[in-house]
């Protein structure tokens, strides 16, 4: 794992080790805004309460004796690739590895919702995690705040899942043991880690990393921009062989492979420049269309027989039509970095 940072641990998958579906265990990219929560399974509880008919308290026991169910998905943070930005922005410098994916086994939100049962006026359901602290930045909090994230009413009764495994073991406590929710489709700030509450809302929810952080300028009809929320994953290819900086020797085959990936379409099509930008073409998709889960793809490069530096480029179309912006939007700030990423290397 590459330590982008030490304390709370931000830690990144070594993106041009990618050669299967899922992450390496031990792999998987970890992001956390405070330190991890020292919690104990057995005393462990969901409160789930707010606008429903009745509130719930849930041990694990509880939550595992629910028909349960197993997906695979992809979870890209927010700000990955962060470190392509020029000039460059404040935030964890992520490179190419703040991505990656696991199947994931748990009980559907929705289900946990219909027990609880809820009540007429419902617009959003609030993600609250057991990490706390305080944060200078990007705006001073007042105080000790916990992560909390919302989701809209829709949503959370559609494919949210709340997960207690991961590849078929128990979550660790980096990733959110004994409970996270997984939010397929959407960037990894909605995958509220550490779960202890659940609250269904009557008006949208305000808190820090929903307003503050995690939230881009959004252009709406005539009026000026409004700050929205962070929501569903934009599509987008990378390069993971070569590496940055990696050597190639001149004039010879080289396989360029990486993976793409979209928030709730599927990806149809990958395409890749040798020349910075100036010609493209098709790359191979080596897995099959999956909502939710990227798909490997492979390109056969013949390295120029004259040495020098080379710049290399991905661009993916998913099944929405949607192709990545040549440039990043000014608005997007710090986030949804996905115009194509130049990975320079040398030929010799």
């Amino acid at each position: 794992m590459i330590v982008r940072q030490a304390s709370p641990a931000n830690l990144e998958f070594p993106f041009h080790t990618l050669s299967e579906r899922l992450t390496p265990p031990g792999m998987f990219y970890v992001r956390s805004h405070f330190p991890v929560p020292q919690l104990d399974a057995a005393e462990w509880r969901l409160e789930v309460g707010g606008l429903t008919e009745q509130p719930l308290c849930l041990s694990l026991a509880d939550l595992e004796a629910m028909t349960p169910r197993t997906l695979t998905a992809t979870l890209e943070c927010a700000g990955n690739s962060r470190s392509f930005l020029r000039p460059k922005v404040e935030g964890v410098a992520w490179e190419l590895g703040a991505v990656s994916t696991a199947e994931w086994t748990g009980v559907p939100l929705a289900a946990v919702l219909e027990r609880a049962g809820v009540l007429p006026g419902a617009v959003e359901v609030v993600l609250c995690g057991a990490d706390r602290g305080c944060l200078e930045e990007p705006a001073k909090t007042p105080g000790v705040i916990a992560y909390e994230r919302s989701l809209p009413l829709g949503k959370a009764q559609n494919d949210v899942l709340l997960v207690y495994a991961m590849n078929g073991q128990p979550l660790t406590p980096q990733h959110g043991f004994p409970v996270r929710a997984i939010v397929p489709g959407w960037y990894g700030m909605a995958s509220v880690k550490w779960l202890t509450g659940i609250y269904v809302t009557n008006t949208p929810f305000q808190g820090f990393f929903q307003t503050l952080d995690y939230s881009y300028w959004q252009h709406r009809g005539p009026l000026s921009p409004q700050m929205t929320p962070l929501s569903v994953m934009r599509v987008k290819a990378q390069i993971a062989r070569p590496a940055p900086g990696e050597t190639l020797a001149a004039g010879q085959p080289y396989i360029i492979t990486g993976a793409a990936w979209t928030g709730e379409a599927e990806i149809t099509r990958v395409e890749v420049s040798t020349d910075g930008g100036l010609h493209w073409a098709e790359a191979e998709l080596t897995d099959p269309a999956e909502s939710h889960v990227w798909r490997r793809w492979r390109f056969a490069w013949q390295t120029p027989s004259t040495p020098g530096k080379a710049t290399l480029l991905a661009r993916a179309t998913d099944s929405a039509g949607c192709t990545q912006p040549t440039q990043h939007a000014p608005g997007q700030g710090k986030y949804m970095i996905t115009f194509p990423l130049p990975i320079a290397v040398r030929v010799e």
